[in-house]
């Protein structure tokens, strides 16, 4: 007898990315508020400047990502201000078989075209 492949859907766990700079008055309510209503059920905050990699937070994250998993963030720019952090980033999301997604952006590559 063969194996035969289970029909159920592992359920997708959205995984959220909040940050501020370090040193200025702002917090994350807004980008934690946004993340709460698109179904995001656990957030990853850091207070640093999005161009270094002293983000303890960030590489939390990326180390407990699974196969299935979306990366969610309000804005590019929460993620990382420099292209290159962000394509890198970007890459270890899609090395651990996640997805990700900007809710502000049209970035989301969980679908198709997005993963172009």
């Amino acid at each position: 007898m063969g194996l035969r492949k289970s029909s159920k859907k592992v359920p997708v766990t959205l995984i959220g990315y909040a940050r501020v700079s370090r040193g200025d008055e702002q917090n994350t309510r807004l980008q934690v508020r946004a993340l709460k209503a698109a179904g995001v059920t656990k957030i990853f905050q850091d207070k640093a400047s999005g161009g270094r990699w002293q983000r303890p937070e960030l590489r939390r994250m990326l180390d407990q990502l699974r196969p299935g998993d979306v990366v969610v963030v309000w804005k590019l720019d929460r993620l990382s201000r420099s292209l290159k952090d962000l394509l890198h980033i970007l890459e270890r999301i899609e090395s651990a078989k996640a997805g990700f997604r900007s809710l502000t952006e049209a970035v989301d590559t969980t679908t198709a075209a997005g993963r172009m």
